[in-house]
């Protein structure tokens, strides 16, 4: 019978919210509840889900606060209809990098949960710290340079972890721990990630780290699937080496392992049935890859305020400027993750800029762009043989590459790779379709060890091009992007709408469940996902002659990258 079918659900928890999204073995959304943490929480004086020591650089949340939102979840799920005794797997997504620090009587709280109480009231003495560091705290530089000069400088850390060290990664997050709260340290049982902790509440004792977010600790070794012993030992500062393992704990690799069924106090307070299986919880990022069946090579560029470009891949091959985490579910594969500061900002800036040069505001704020952009040749040239035009654009500070705010602009030859910063014949029509190249080939630039060739002769290049995130909603920018970054499939609008991260997580509690001996993610929900209920082709991907001339423009881009790089360096030293 219909109404006896099996659900599933995810949970995302979030820095602003918790989200639980069920879904059927068809992967249809069934329901969606959220507790927004500003809106809905009582007696947390936070601001947009979180608390700030601005003296110390510290950005840091109520973990109880995370507690009551997951009682207001299920409650929410409850009060729209939801038969709990249906739901046969439970997974999750977290924001990564936070973490979550148990006390000595963690585990035997978390045995003994009272079903007529809620789980804010009887697990405040299960930490030893009350608070989890967000992924905005930058508290961490001393402990970072630490981390980064550990194996000798930031490339061979890149090399090892799949990422140079972060102020919000959790290995040098542990390390800061350990100096200003060493006597907290002591009492400290276990650390999670907060993905791990989603997972801990459902089973009733501490889950272990997800195979995908353990990659976001600066702490494993990706290629040998271990702790690096040279890093947990700068990880665990003046403690026992042995005693931050244990702490950690050990790493399934299986992304569907099952953990173990659903505690008893979720079974007698909502109704689950004992036989509901918590399936391993992942971060934030893996389970956006895994909203929908992306495939080896596929690439996704989420279009906001920031520009974050995700791709599936079989490559390793780190950089200190991208991460690399293990795929959340598929041996084999790796997940390639670039991240900008700049994007949607930039984008906003040369747009109002090119409506007050026309002195025009059209109704609609984006014509005039779309429009200059779209008619503007590729890279500005009038001809074949004439410079390509390439700028870098950030309004605000950039990490990829790691330099201040501001503009330049150049010309490049490629005939002769000759490059000159001018500004002689530019104008703010020609940065319409400049801050699009600008922002694309960037990433071609720093993907393309990762494509490889679709065959029939073409050159490597991503099979499928999704962009994601206001900016997708551009068509313009989506023309551009095929045009730049290939795919041979075309361009896709994907619209999850903002339910990325618990769809993923819902998906792999499917996945956990119903899978084959040996049926990969991709297979199981490849079969079942409705593309056409998400996706729109939207532009092509793959011109023959216009992509291989980006091709060209991507050597010049670097060696521009080089050259800015070398200057604001020479800048900052003569100011010494």
């Amino acid at each position: 019978m219909a109404s006896d079918s099996p659900l599933y659900i995810g949970f995302d928890l979030s820095t602003q919210q918790l989200k639980g999204l069920v879904v059927n073995s068809d992967l249809k959304v069934i329901y969606v509840a959220k507790f927004d943490f500003d809106a809905d929480s009582h007696g947390f004086p936070i601001k947009k889900g979180v608390l700030n020591n601005e003296a110390e650089h510290e950005v840091f949340a109520p973990v109880a606060l995370w507690l009551q939102a997951l009682d207001g979840v299920l409650e929410s799920l409850r009060k729209q209809g939801l038969d709990f005794r249906r739901v046969k797997g439970i997974s999750g997504a977290g924001q990564q990098h936070g973490s979550v620090y148990w006390g000595q009587d963690a585990e035997k709280l978390l045995a003994n949960l009272d079903p007529k109480k809620s789980l804010e009231a009887q697990l405040e003495g299960a930490f030893s710290h009350p608070y989890s560091p967000n992924w905005q705290d930058s508290s961490t530089q001393k402990e970072c340079d630490e981390f980064d000069a550990a194996l000798g400088d930031p490339e061979h850390l890149a090399q090892v972890t799949g990422s140079k060290a972060h102020h919000r990664f959790t290995g040098p997050q542990i390390l800061r721990f350990t100096r200003k709260h060493p006597e907290v340290y002591q009492k400290t049982s276990r650390i999670s990630l907060v993905s791990s902790f989603l997972a801990s509440l459902f089973l009733g004792h501490v889950a272990p780290f997800d195979i995908s977010d353990v990659c976001g600790m600066n702490l494993w070794n990706i290629k040998k699937g271990v702790y690096d012993d040279r890093l947990v030992q700068l990880c665990s500062g003046v403690f026992e080496v042995e005693e931050l393992k244990r702490k950690l704990g050990e790493v399934p690799e299986d992304g569907g392992l099952h953990l173990g069924h659903v505690h008893a106090y979720f079974v007698e307070r909502f109704g689950f049935s004992p036989d509901c299986t918590v399936i391993p919880a992942t971060g934030d990022n893996p389970a956006t890859i895994l909203s929908l069946p992306l495939r080896p090579s596929d690439a996704m560029v989420s279009l906001g305020t920031s520009t974050t470009f995700l791709m599936s891949t079989p490559s390793y091959a780190p950089d200190p400027a991208t991460h690399f985490f293990n795929h959340p579910t598929t041996p084999g594969l790796y997940m390639f993750m670039l991240c900008y500061k700049n994007g949607g900002l930039a984008r906003e800036y040369v747009r109002d800029a090119l409506n007050e040069s026309l002195k025009d505001t059209p109704a609609q704020p984006w014509a005039n762009f779309d429009q200059v952009a779209l008619q503007s040749p590729p890279l500005g040239q009038r001809d074949s043989t004439g410079p390509m035009k390439m700028g870098l654009f950030f309004p605000r500070d950039e990490i990829v590459p790691n330099i201040r705010k501001g503009q330049w602009r150049f010309t490049y030859d490629p005939s002769t790779g000759s490059l000159q910063e001018t500004t002689d014949g530019w104008t703010t029509q020609d940065e319409a379709r400049a801050i699009v190249e600008s922002q694309m080939i960037s990433l071609r630039l720093r993907s393309r060890e990762l494509t490889q060739s679709p065959g029939n002769g073409l050159p490597a290049q991503p099979r499928r091009v999704y962009l994601v995130g206001g900016g997708s909603k551009n068509k313009a920018i989506a023309k551009i992007a095929g045009e730049i970054l290939g795919g041979v499939e075309g361009v896709y609008q994907l619209d999850v709408s903002d339910n990325a991260c618990a769809l993923g997580a819902a998906y792999k509690a499917v996945w956990g469940i119903e899978r084959q001996p040996g049926q990969t993610f991709e297979s199981l929900v490849g079969q079942r996902w409705n593309e056409d209920q998400f996706v729109e082709r939207i532009a092509d991907g793959y011109q023959k002659g216009v992509f291989e001339k980006y091709g060209q423009a991507v050597e010049g881009f670097e060696k521009m990258e080089q050259q800015v790089l070398k200057q604001e360096a020479e800048k900052g030293n003569s100011k010494k």
